[in-house]
């Protein structure tokens, strides 16, 4: 997302829908943190979660349309799987702390219906279709469902949440603002095959990007936290451990979602290549798809769950 090479006047027409797109998703995103805060006992954990399942439905329909040659029954099974494993998470993640567990039982059984379609209508439904729908199930479904268990931890789910938005966003914007300023006297490609535009110093820039996000995201939630949050609805840092400073730890993870970030958005870059396309979808004017504005918040999301949930839990 660092610079595309095209003409300066359309250039500048793709900047404007661009920069509207951005400016929902900001407003969009403050909206959704506000309602986790305000609404009490975690049902206001839900507005999240609705963005989450709808990456889940709608990033799944734009990858089974790219890869193509799915079958109808493949379709179902893996959209259907896409639209029940996020409210499926919540509900028994609300009720009896295990989500992750339902997560996985379902997905078993719906990639079991989906080896059935290649059994019993293997013309149509073949098993390089069968192999995709699972992936997809993968990517889309799965991945999104970590965003809802993210959403939905017993501590830091705010902390989470803001260092996850805060970080990828700054990391996209960061390499974007280095790669398009510097690249002219530091132009070492960081991907040439999979993406030309992105250079090295842009993404030195994400990771920049990165740290500034997690600082950020530790000052809305730690020191200005406690006097404007106040430890309100349980929105507040919990951290336990002693050996390292919290502040440590958010730049850490900064630098770690920036990371994953920028290989997720390559990782997108090579299923576009391979499909030949240049945007995943067009539901998002100067973005593209779903999983062109999400794909690498779907890809940190493990990272996040895993220090938030268990590290420092």
């Amino acid at each position: 997302m660092e610079t595309v090479n095209m003409p300066p006047q359309e250039g500048k027409k793709n900047m404007k829908p661009r920069l509207i797109t951005a400016a929902v998703y900001l407003v969009a995103w403050v909206a959704l943190c506000a309602m986790k805060w305000v609404v009490p006992q975690g049902y206001g954990a839900l507005g999240f979660d609705v963005l989450f399942c709808a990456i889940s439905v709608l990033g799944s329909m734009e990858f089974i349309r790219a890869i193509g040659g799915i079958s109808f029954p493949q379709r179902a099974f893996t959209i259907a799987f896409a639209a029940v494993v996020v409210p499926l998470n919540v509900v028994v993640q609300m009720t009896m702390q295990a989500g992750l567990l339902a997560v996985v039982v379902a997905f078993v059984v719906y990639v079991m219906f989906l080896m059935a379609t290649s059994v019993f209508d293997p013309i149509r439904s073949t098993v390089k279709g069968t192999i995709s729908c699972v992936f997809c199930m993968l990517y889309c479904g799965i991945l999104s469902a970590v965003l809802s268990s993210i959403n939905h931890l017993g501590n830091n789910s705010m902390a989470a949440i803001l260092v996850l938005f805060m970080a990828t966003v700054l990391c996209d914007t960061g390499a974007f603002v280095f790669g398009s300023l510097l690249k002219r006297w530091l132009p070492w490609k960081l991907s040439p095959k999979l993406s030309p535009n992105k250079t090295v110093i842009g993404a030195i820039g994400g990771i920049i990007g990165g740290i500034i996000g997690g600082i950020l995201a530790y000052l809305i939630i730690g020191p200005l936290g406690t006097g404007v949050w106040g430890g309100y609805n349980g929105i507040e840092l919990y951290f336990p451990s002693d050996r390292i400073a919290p502040i440590v730890t958010f730049i850490l993870v900064g630098i770690a979602t920036a990371v994953m970030a920028q290989i997720g958005d390559l990782f997108e870059s090579a299923i576009k290549r391979e499909c030949g396309i240049k945007d995943m979808g067009k539901l998002l004017p100067g973005h593209g798809g779903v999983l062109d504005r999400f794909d690498s918040m779907l890809y940190c999301s493990v990272v996040v769950l895993l220090v938030f949930g268990t590290i420092i839990a």
